[in-house]
């Protein structure tokens, strides 16, 4: 399922009149077939989980998508997607575009040339490390956002949910897969110069090619991509991308991460996963005490996952008991960590799967050190 943003209502709308319009109609998972290369495909994406943490508990819907993707010629494609930034921020929060229920998530155009060299434009994901390219639907673990994360994550004034408005050059070249990028990043605040961020993504499959849409990824196949280690190394860079209007900085990350997947003898998964991140944010003083400073995360951090798929079972559905640890250590100020161990419970590959973790740590997306609590969480994951 590609990683997708428009009201369900619309969607339905457009399917319905493409289906009264256009003949011959195919209907197949859904997709609407009207001609030689030519195609609508629709479907959607939940996450929602209940929380416990310390002496409060909550039912959260944490994400809700819509996906519509399409192909116009042999080579062009295009994506769609929304997220209800509403069900997961709250109705009255400051990251819903245009004051609106539905945000546009990805809304690409799609120039696939060839397997070594293809073109997308409009608004996507930028080349990043793993988790930033999964995506939660695609991630190892229930809360993989608890290391700092990129401009284009940091709600709104430099995209949302990791994705940027741009363009994207990508391909593969043998074992060799890159993406190279160019976005808007950080738009007004310390960009006065109208500055772009450059991103890119250079991974190397040693053993078998991991299959993705695009130069997207996932942090496990559950062994149906067969054995698997690949390394990738991910920049990104924006000229006056942090700081302020009269304190601006320049931002620099360098993320090198790893996935190794292993089918044994006997069927069962073996799933490692790591990361290392180096983030450097030129803040000065005066710009960290300015409520209005764009103000990202200086210093390392990083993480390792470990899980075992038990393949061999027979029943409805397979566990994937993991575990996780996370490092945040800031050039100024506190480090922090967070384990969590939690279980996966597979019926449906990413597509349907339940998930128990308990967490204990200070550690978040922020980088900075939080509250040390204890958290239980029971969540559940589908995509159509």
């Amino acid at each position: 399922m590609v990683k997708t943003n428009m009201p369900l209502r619309s969607i339905m709308g457009a399917g319905a009149l493409a289906s009264m319009l256009i003949t011959p109609v195919v209907l197949a998972g859904g997709t609407i077939e009207f001609g030689e290369n030519k195609s609508v495909t629709v479907g959607a994406g939940l996450r929602t989980a209940y929380t416990s943490i310390d002496d409060s508990s909550d039912f959260d819907v944490q994400s809700l998508r819509l996906y519509m993707s399409g192909q116009a010629h042999e080579k062009i494609k295009f994506t769609f997607n929304t997220e209800c930034t509403a069900c997961v921020f709250g109705q009255d929060s400051d990251h819903i575009g245009n004051g609106g229920d539905i945000d546009v998530l990805d809304a690409i155009v799609q120039f696939e040339l060839s397997p070594g060299f293809n073109i997308w434009a409009g608004r996507m994901l930028t080349p990043a490390d793993r988790i930033e390219m999964n995506g939660p639907y695609y991630g190892l673990s229930w809360n993989q956002y608890t290391v700092p994360l990129l401009p284009s994550d940091q709600l709104g004034q430099a995209g949302l949910l990791g994705r940027d408005d741009g363009v994207t050059v990508w391909g593969a070249l043998g074992k060799f897969q890159y993406a190279v990028g160019a976005f808007d990043g950080v738009e007004g605040g310390p960009n006065q110069d109208d500055n772009v961020l450059l991103s890119a993504r250079f991974a190397y499959n040693f053993l078998s090619m991991e299959s993705n849409p695009g130069y997207y990824s996932s942090s496990t196949y559950y062994g149906g991509g067969g054995d698997i280690f690949t390394l990738g190394l991910s920049l990104q860079s924006q000229a006056d991308g942090t700081g302020t209007a009269m304190e601006a900085g320049d931002f620099d990350a360098i993320i090198l991460d790893g996935l190794f997947e292993k089918v044994l003898g006997n069927n069962d998964v073996l799933t490692i996963e790591g990361e290392i991140k180096s983030m450097d944010a030129d803040l000065s003083a005066t710009a960290l005490t300015d409520p209005t400073c764009f103000c990202l995360f200086d210093g390392d951090s990083s993480f390792v996952t470990a899980a075992y798929l038990f393949n061999s079972g027979e029943g409805f559905g397979k566990f994937q008991p993991y575990i996780r640890y996370t490092k945040n250590e800031p050039n100024a100020g506190l480090d922090s960590d967070l384990s969590e161990i939690g279980l996966n419970y597979i019926i449906d590959g990413h597509n349907l799967r339940l998930n128990i973790n308990w967490t204990s740590g200070d550690a978040n997306l922020t980088g900075a050190r939080g509250a040390d609590v204890d958290g239980l969480s029971v969540g559940f994951q589908i995509q159509l």
